[in-house]
Formats: structure tokens, C-alpha cells, sequence
């Protein structure tokens, strides 16, 4: 148990930062020239000047993602505990191509330097403190805080621009619009579906509204039974209040990987067992991957949702 909780305050570490401070609007559409023409700073307020890196450092398994994807995999030359995707990265550490730098909130700063890159791509998750304290040290750090699906594309487009890449970035948003705009249409006339996500059961960590979770939900034709902002816990008196028609929960203990332990937890204790997406059988498991990391995957993530909750 002592293993899973550590594993669950990584994990809100690295989420709380994604919740929005401003409430969350239905999406009409994505501003496609709006996201490719996006203020060329970052979120520290740091401007991001166009360059071809050789030694990049990716300080989230989200950032790695986004780099392979767009073509500058083969610079990236140190990556956290926690990168794990695409396959290649795994490939790459196995043959000791890529260094790992630590945790996800604990990166071993010294071995950042070590790896004398020419350009480090950071998040709010990594702590403000780290990424000055790098900065202090002569290194180029861009860090990023979305906190929404169009934040992330917006910083795609900036990733690619730091790292010479902004073509094949383009590319990569185009894509994630094209299959969420396809979601949506296909959803637009179906009823709203009663959603509720688990993040943990003890205590119940659950999403609220003005976060990437409940942006999923939204686009893929749900409704967020939870209506409070942010992540909160809540009470298992709560949650059968609630009465979800879905409830998704993330694979593993929260970060992928291991038994699905809050699937388990949902489906065989008895207080839940009223519950309507526990009686019909509607308790789903989607990978923590795609639906907890910022990156282009939550366009996959959006996919998923949609195929469970209108089943």
C-alpha cells in the first residue's frame, strides 16, 4: 500500500498543476491559426527562440512524447524514471542511448548538467525552483503548465519551433483535430452520458470541472457528475449520491503499470454496489498514459471515452 501511495502523490503532483484557474466553456471548435500562431513564449514567460538543439533533456513523459513524435526523438539524450512512450524511448534506455534523470518531481539536477544538453523541455510538475535553478546554471529551460487541450497544442507548436520541428508539429495538431473534431460529430446527437473519474479510492480522489479529465469527458459526449473545480476527495456517500451511468478509472495504481487497483476497489465493494454503472456493468479501465499525460495522446485519449460511455 505504502508503493501505491507514493505512486498516487506523483501522480497528483503532476496533475494538480493541469487544473484550469478559469472556468472551462463548452468547445465550439479549436482556432486551428490561433494555436499555430501562439505568443512564442512559454509558461514561466521565457521566450522560445527558433533553434536546432543536438542534446535535449525531457523533463516529463508527456514532453518525450511530444519530441519523438515530431521528429527530434533522435536528440533527446536524457529522460525521467517515468518515460515510457513511444516504445523506442524503452528500446533506447535498455541500450543505454537515453540517461535517466530522476523522478518525474525529483530530477537529479547534476545529472541534467551532466548531459550538457543545449535545451531542456520542463513542466510546472518539475517545480519552479528546479527549473530556475537550471536556468541559473546556463541552460536553455523551456517549461509549460497547460491546462487544456488547446494549451497542449499550442505547446506542441512551441516544442517545435524550439527544436526546428515546426512543420512536423504542425502536422501532429492537425492530426489531433482532425480525430477530435471526428469524435465530436460523431457524439453530437447522442443523449449525455452521467460520467464520474477515479483516480484513487483511499482516500477517493475524483475530477472535478476546469481540468483535462473533465475536458475528455466533455468532448467525448459525457457529463462530469462532479461539478466542483479541480481535483478533490470525496466520500464514498458522495459518490453514491453522484450515481454515475459510467465511471473510468485509470489502469494500474493511478500511473500505468500492475493490477487495476481502483478498478477492483469499485467493482467488489459492497457500499458501491447500488450504484448504476456498478449494477449494469459499467465500470471501465483506460490507460493512465493517454488520459493523465498533456501530450497529443489525448486525442486518443477523447476516442476511448467516446467508444465506452456510448456503448
Amino acid at each position: 500500500m505504502r508503493k501505491h501511495t507514493i505512486l498516487l502523490l506523483l501522480l497528483i503532483a503532476a496533475i494538480l498543476p493541469l487544473c484550469s484557474s478559469k472556468p472551462a466553456e463548452e468547445h465550439t471548435s479549436f482556432n486551428l491559426t490561433e494555436i499555430l500562431n501562439a505568443t512564442p513564449v512559454d509558461d514561466t514567460g521565457y521566450t522560445i527562440n527558433e533553434g536546432n538543439p543536438q542534446r535535449i533533456v525531457s523533463l516529463a513523459p508527456s514532453n518525450t512524447e511530444i519530441l519523438f513524435a515530431i521528429g527530434a526523438g533522435d536528440r533527446v539524450v536524457g529522460v525521467t524514471d517515468y518515460c515510457n512512450y513511444p516504445p523506442e524511448v524503452v528500446e533506447k534506455k535498455e541500450k543505454g542511448e537515453l540517461v535517466s534523470i530522476g523522478g518525474y518531481t525529483t530530477i537529479n539536477i547534476e545529472k541534467v548538467v551532466s548531459l550538457k544538453p543545449d535545451l531542456v523541455v520542463a513542466t510546472y510538475g518539475n517545480g519552479i525552483e528546479n527549473i530556475e535553478t537550471l536556468r541559473r546554471m546556463g541552460l536553455t529551460v523551456i517549461a509549460f503548465d497547460p491546462k487544456s487541450v488547446e494549451d497542449v497544442m499550442k505547446d506542441i507548436i512551441l516544442i517545435g519551433v524550439a527544436t526546428g520541428e515546426k512543420e512536423n508539429a504542425t502536422k501532429l495538431v492537425q492530426e489531433m483535430l482532425e480525430r477530435i473534431e471526428k469524435v465530436r460529430e460523431s457524439v453530437k446527437d447522442k443523449p449525455k452520458v452521467r460520467v464520474a473519474y477515479i483516480l484513487w479510492y483511499d482516500p477517493i480522489w475524483v475530477s472535478g470541472k476546469n481540468t483535462f479529465i473533465d475536458e475528455v469527458i466533455r468532448l467525448a459526449g459525457g457529463e462530469n457528475v462532479f461539478n466542483f473545480d479541480g481535483w478533490r476527495t470525496v466520500s464514498v456517500e458522495d459518490l453514491i449520491a453522484a450515481n454515475p451511468d459510467v465511471i473510468i478509472v485509470s489502469s494500474g495504481s493511478g500511473m500505468g503499470g500492475g493490477k487495476d487497483v481502483v478498478y477492483e476497489w469499485v467493482v467488489s465493494d459492497d457500499r458501491l454496489s447500488g450504484i448504476k454503472a456498478v449494477k449494469e456493468g459499467r465500470v471501465y479501465v483506460v490507460d493512465a498514459d493517454i488520459i493523465n499525460r498533456p501530450s497529443y495522446r489525448l486525442a486518443e485519449a477523447i476516442e476511448v471515452v467516446a467508444d465506452l460511455i456510448h456503448k
